[in-house]
């Protein structure tokens, strides 16, 4: 065997026999990260998700529309509420997963203090987003399902219900498995 070989052969022979401190500190890791994502959703509400309305921008242009209206479009089924703004970075590098997500569950995103429709539009346009966008212009329907800072994903069941949330860049993966779990309840 090579001496890199054998290195990279000894490396893992140690990091299997020492799994149980690799498993302490995965264990570790998960909780710091359970605990934070409690702590930046502890002001979302519980229960029914407050109904609003609001402008929704996509690309066949600007009309109003309620959560309700857009719910009952979706009936029996789970569906997402994904809080954005356009000056967010990190609401940037999620982009592909929402837009994947969208192929196969019902996505509202909403636009947080990122202007008004029109402008909201333009950049769906010029980021090549065929999201349905409302517009929180000035932050106060976010504020009424209790978040501070975007991005944000809510999950609700099919009765309208507030299953699971996060804030902050939530994988792919980790956004259907909460939607597949609120489709089961």
């Amino acid at each position: 065997m090579r001496p890199r070989l054998q290195r990279l052969a000894a490396g893992l022979r140690a990091w299997v026999l020492n799994w149980r401190s690799h498993a302490l500190t995965l264990l570790l890791v998960a909780a710091a990260v359970t605990g934070l994502n409690a702590w930046q959703t502890r002001d979302i509400p519980s229960g029914p998700a407050p109904d609003f309305r609001a402008a929704l921008s996509s690309a066949l242009g600007t009309r109003d529309i309620t959560l309700e209206a857009w719910r009952a479009q979706h009936a029996g089924r789970a569906v997402a509420l994904h809080f954005w703004a356009d000056w967010c970075p990190i609401c940037r590098a999620e982009e592909d997963n929402i837009t994947a997500l969208q192929q196969d569950w019902p996505v509202l995103t909403i636009a947080m203090r990122s202007g008004d429709a029109a402008k909201v539009a333009r950049v769906l346009q010029q980021r090549q987003l065929k999201w349905l966008a409302a517009v929180d212009e000035d932050g106060s329907l976010s504020a009424r399902y209790g978040l501070r800072a975007v991005p944000a994903f809510v999950v609700l069941d099919a009765q309208g219900r507030i299953r699971h949330a996060s804030v902050g860049y939530t994988p792919e993966w980790s956004l259907r498995l909460r939607l597949w779990l609120a489709q089961r309840v």
